[in-house]
């Protein structure tokens, strides 16, 4: 952006003015919500994250309560959004502030960009919506506006590359009048949110940078950012059981570490097993399999796997203690269930879903 700075920065401030969205981590410079948000933006989208971010500021209102929250509530309030490390480390990320900050969030890069769980982006963000530093956000929507605007060729998935294209922007930054940084930052953010779109064509008519923008000029704008191929996820198959007994339904903790690592899971076996085949195989659980309810067919996607699940729905006569037998209230309210496993239960009708 550098340049053609003196005329792009006045012009995409203004846009911001007459369109930002009213998002609600907007509506203040709080540190702890802005960090919040920022969390829970990544990899979701900002429709998803309403909700969550409400809900999320309702139990746990400050940076003290976060610390202190217990991990079930925690994980709970996190459910459906996945990539749970991203809230176990937002919670670690508390606790830091509040042995080495006193509770209160710290207003250096460094110092911000030391607490677990934040890089370079996220620091970014804090740092300049917050507390004005001139330090950029760059994330993949701000990547698509600068490599466009310059018709950059480089990777953007080479870590130099980023490093390259930060570092310039920051230039711009630390010339950026005072008291704009914050809001520079998120323009740039919803330009690529909004206009410099992903997964389409860019709605180049409405862009105040449309006549500085090098891809634009020359109609290649599709041709950028230029990313590595994406290798194809792995399909994994299980048979996933809904164990009822009664009104208690068996669920059980996963290992501590790896994919969705000490989240409550339904039982499950590797491989796909035809349904009374899978009634058979339900009695090495000794739960005395009795009827099954229903058969059903899941899809769910992770960023480098995808599950084929079928699910069976299996009336049982017991309840060994190996698996912890919840009722249905408690499936809703107080277990953290990932929507890998949610979406198996018999009140689900969606096909498959998308959690990381």
């Amino acid at each position: 952006m550098n340049r053609a700075q003196d005329r792009l920065i006045p012009a995409l401030l203004d846009w911001f003015a007459e369109n930002a969205r009213d998002l609600p981590w907007r509506r203040d410079r709080e540190p702890y919500h802005v960090w919040l948000s920022e969390i829970m933006l990544q990899q979701t989208r900002v429709e998803a994250v309403k909700p969550y971010y409400a809900r999320f500021l309702e139990r746990l209102p400050d940076i003290p309560s976060l610390a202190e929250c217990d991990e079930e509530l925690l994980l709970k309030l996190w459910e459906g959004l996945g990539y749970y490390s991203r809230v176990r480390n937002l919670q670690k990320g508390a606790e830091q502030i509040m042995a080495r900050f006193g509770g209160v969030f710290p207003h250096t890069y460094a110092e911000i960009r030391s607490i677990s769980g934040i890089g370079d982006y996220t620091a970014g963000a804090v740092g300049s919506i917050c507390f004005d530093l001139p330090e950029p956000a760059v994330d993949g929507n701000v990547l698509r506006v600068l490599t466009r605007l310059s018709a950059d060729s480089r990777c953007t998935d080479e870590p130099a590359v980023r490093k390259s294209i930060r570092d310039a922007l920051r230039t711009g930054y630390e010339q950026t009048p005072a008291g704009t940084r914050g809001t520079l930052t998120q323009a740039l953010m919803e330009l690529g949110a909004t206009v410099c779109v992903p997964n389409g064509a860019p709605h180049c008519d409405a862009c105040p940078l449309q006549e500085d923008c090098a891809a634009h000029r020359s109609g290649s704008e599709m041709q950028y950012p230029v990313r590595k191929q994406k290798k194809a996820r792995r399909i994994e198959e299980y048979t996933v059981y809904i164990l009822q007994c009664g009104d208690r339904f068996a669920v059980r903790k996963r290992p501590d570490k790896g994919l969705l690592a000490g989240l409550w899971e339904l039982p499950h076996l590797d491989g796909h097993t035809e349904a009374q085949a899978a009634l058979i195989a339900a009695e090495r659980w000794q739960t005395g399999a009795e009827e099954i309810v229903s058969v059903r067919r899941r899809t769910h996607i992770f960023t480098h796997i995808e599950w084929h699940m079928t699910c069976v729905h299996l009336l049982v006569s017991k309840m060994p203690e190996h698996f912890t037998w919840v009722t249905a209230e408690q499936l809703r309210a107080e277990t953290a269930l990932p929507t890998a496993f949610r979406i198996c239960l018999p009140e689900q009708n969606d096909d498959s879903e998308k959690e990381g």
